[in-house]
C-alpha cells in the first residue's frame, strides 16, 4: 500500500489570533495524536493538503507526516478529520493520528458493485443503502474498496453484511445482519398505478351523479306535463 508524504512544522501558540495567521500565509492548524504520544500542535501548508486530497480518499490512505521544527521526525499517520467553514469549505483545521503499524485500526470503506442485476434489466432497481462500510485491519492491509458482484440479483433479492467474502485479515466489526443493497419495484410505476385507479373511480363518479342529474330532470318534466 503507498504511503503519501506530507510535511508539517510544530507551532506552540494556539487560539484565533494564531489560527487567522497561519491562514494568511497559506496555512492551517493542525494537532497530532495517538495512543501512545502527547498530542502535538502543529501546521501544514493548505496547498499540499489540497494537492494530497486531489489524490487520495482520506479516510483509507496512509501518510508519511515529515514533522520539522526542533527534532525533525517522520511519523506513520492518518487524517481521522478535516474540518472546514461551512460557507466557503476553507480549511479550519486537521486532525493527524499516530498508527501503529502492528496494530488492528478500523477505517471506512466504499462499496463498489460491478454488472447489471436481471431484476434492474427486467424493470427493478438496484437501491444501494450502504455505500460505505467500516472495516478492522491491519494498516498495510487497508483495502481500497468493497466490491459486490450483482450481476445475479432479482427483483426482491438482497446482499447483507454477512454474505461478504473479505480478502486478507479483514473484518467487519458489526453485530447486526443489515442489508447493504437491495434490488426493489420502481416505487414510480406503482405510484402511476395507484393515480390511474384512482382517475378511473373519479370519472366513474362524475358519469353517475350526471346520471342522476339527468334522472332528476326528466322526473321533472314528466310532473309538470
Amino acid at each position: 500500500m503507498e504511503i503519501h508524504p506530507l510535511k508539517a512544522q510544530t507551532r506552540n501558540s494556539t487560539g484565533k489570533g494564531t489560527a487567522r495567521s497561519l491562514r494568511r500565509d497559506g496555512r492551517i492548524p493542525a494537532v497530532l495524536y495517538g495512543s501512545d504520544i502527547e498530542s502535538i500542535s502543529l501546521s501544514v501548508s493548505i496547498k499540499d493538503i489540497e494537492q494530497l486530497l486531489k489524490k487520495i480518499n482520506y479516510a483509507q490512505a496512509l501518510l508519511n507526516l515529515e514533522v520539522e521544527g526542533g527534532a525533525s521526525n517522520k511519523k506513520t499517520v492518518m487524517i481521522k478529520e478535516i474540518q472546514t467553514e461551512p460557507l466557503t469549505q476553507n480549511f479550519r483545521h486537521l486532525d493527524f493520528y499516530e498508527v501503529n503499524m502492528t496494530r488492528k485500526l478500523t477505517v471506512t470503506i466504499p462499496v463498489v458493485t460491478t454488472g447489471i442485476p436481471k431484476g434492474v434489466e427486467s424493470g427493478g432497481v438496484l437501491q444501494v443503502i450502504r455505500r460505505e462500510l467500516d472495516v478492522n485491519c491491519l494498516p498495510t492491509a487497508i483495502p481500497e474498496q468493497i466490491t459486490i458482484d450483482v450481476s445475479d440479483l432479482d427483483v426482491g433479492d438482497s446482499v447483507h453484511v454477512d454474505e461478504l467474502e473479505l480478502e486478507g485479515d479483514v473484518e467487519i466489526p458489526y453485530d447486526a445482519n443489515f442489508t447493504i443493497l437491495t434490488v426493489v419495484v420502481p416505487k414510480v410505476v406503482e405510484e402511476e398505478v395507484e393515480e390511474g385507479e384512482e382517475g378511473e373511480e373519479g370519472e366513474e363518479g362524475e358519469e353517475g351523479a350526471e346520471g342522476a342529474e339527468g334522472a332528476e330532470a326528466a322526473d321533472a318534466s314528466g310532473s309538470e306535463g
